[in-house]
């Protein structure tokens, strides 16, 4: 299945290739259109020059690489305070798993696992850690024994709840559409 989170075939082609791209994305999926953090990681490929890497934006000066988020467009609407969690999760993931942010799915025993070893990831709650696994599972082939139920409402099939669901510019607006419904009723 080829992605179509950012509707951007080159944004969505490094989603495709680049695991680290991809979580990098889901963490810029806040107070955003889902598809803009999605670009993001473009955007900032583009600005570096290569496909991101965990160890270099790492180690990258933190002013420095605020000032690339920032740049005009600016990757977030908070390119400052997102430089700097796009930064602790490349040094997590440098840290336990030696910059490869595949290999937080790799080698999990069940779903249970994998959705701890998504929440201890900085900027991952339990909504984002379920989301995630709910992508890894419908889109990206990720199933470890119980991944449905460690995901949650997420995991369920034929929903269009989160970016989990979205796979084509139809399926993104109704994803929307849920996600204003659900607002509607919470304001109840």
């Amino acid at each position: 299945m080829r992605t179509r989170l950012a509707q951007d075939p080159q944004a969505d082609e490094l989603l495709d290739r680049s695991p680290l791209a991809l979580l990098i994305g889901m963490l810029l999926d806040q107070q955003i259109p889902l598809e803009r953090a999605f670009a993001g990681p473009r955007t900032i490929a583009d600005r570096l020059g290569h496909d991101p890497d965990a160890h270099e934006i790492a180690s990258f000066d933190p002013a420095e690489f605020a000032a690339l988020l920032s740049a005009k467009p600016a990757v977030h609407r908070y390119p400052g305070s997102m430089a700097a969690r796009v930064q602790t999760l490349a040094a997590y993931l440098v840290e336990h798993y030696d910059g490869a942010a595949e290999k937080v799915w790799e080698d999990v025993g069940d779903g249970a696992e994998l959705l701890r070893r998504l929440m201890a990831l900085p900027g991952f709650g339990k909504q984002k850690a379920q989301i995630f696994l709910a992508l890894l599972g419908k889109q990206r082939g990720v199933r470890p024994a119980g991944w449905r139920e460690a995901a949650g409402p997420y995991g369920e099939e034929g929903v269009h709840r989160s970016v989990a669901d979205v796979v084509d510019a139809a399926s993104l607006e109704l994803v929307r559409a849920t996600k204003q419904e659900a607002k509607r009723a919470a304001k109840k």
